[in-house]
């Protein structure tokens, strides 16, 4: 499965070459999310959603993303997976933000 790291991830979102697709619960999401992302968790995640679409997947630590990534692809999506989450996004210097646009975190 194609992985990405966060520092291409970032140049590929900012340049409109990909969409950030978070898989995390709700309450994951609410807690901080990367600025821009969709919020689809994985129960729910429907490929045909990103027809003609690069699309990154992340979770918290990277397995979640991966198994949507995995999906995706699998439906014909161009699809990758965000190598480390978004603990990796944000030890590489990746903001996280609550829907009020405040700090968020990971917690």
């Amino acid at each position: 499965m194609p992985e990405i790291d966060p520092s291409e991830a970032r140049r590929r979102i900012e340049a409109g070459e990909a969409v950030l697709v978070d898989v995390r619960e709700p309450e994951e999401w609410d807690a901080g999310h990367a600025p821009g992302a969709l919020h689809r968790p994985l129960g729910t995640l429907d490929p045909a959603e990103f027809d003609g679409r690069s699309v990154i997947t992340t979770c918290r630590g990277g397995g979640r993303g991966t198994r949507a990534a995995e999906a995706l692809t699998d439906a014909g999506v161009d699809a990758a997976s965000l190598r480390g989450g978004l603990r990796a996004w944000s030890a590489d210097g990746g903001a996280l933000v609550r829907e009020d646009g405040s700090p968020g975190g990971l917690d």
